[in-house]
């Protein structure tokens, strides 16, 4: 069964920069379409940005456009989150999933990551 395990994240300052990652085991990611999803407390999860499967097309949610790049690196089974320009409303747990279809809707999601902490302050 393939599990997805994510590293990276931590606590930056307003304006830094920080990237995570996702990396499938037991299966190849490359099968899949990825997406980076958060939840800040007391908020509904929401998609963050997605590629697909085979073009690397990328979709983000408006507010996170021009500052965070998803990416994949199918040799490496991984995905990236390149987040820059973090501000403190980015702070939240991330999560990435992988589903069958090329969408922004968590419930078609049928893999996610254990979650990781992002926190922006100063």
């Amino acid at each position: 069964q393939t599990q997805l395990v994510q590293s990276g994240g931590g606590l930056v300052q307003p304006g830094g920069s920080l990237t995570i990652s996702c990396t499938a085991s037991g299966g190849l990611l490359d099968y899949y379409a990825i997406g980076w999803f958060r939840q800040a407390p007391g908020k509904e999860r929401e998609g963050v940005a997605c590629i697909d499967s085979n073009d690397g097309l990328a979709y983000y949610k408006e507010a996170v456009k021009g500052r965070f790049t998803i990416s994949r690196d199918n040799a490496k089974n991984t995905v990236y989150l390149q987040m820059n320009s973090l501000a403190p409303e980015d702070t939240a747990l991330y999560y990435c999933a992988a589903a069958n279809l090329w969408t922004m809707s968590p419930a078609q999601y049928i893999y996610w990551g254990q979650g990781t902490q992002v926190t922006v302050s100063s």
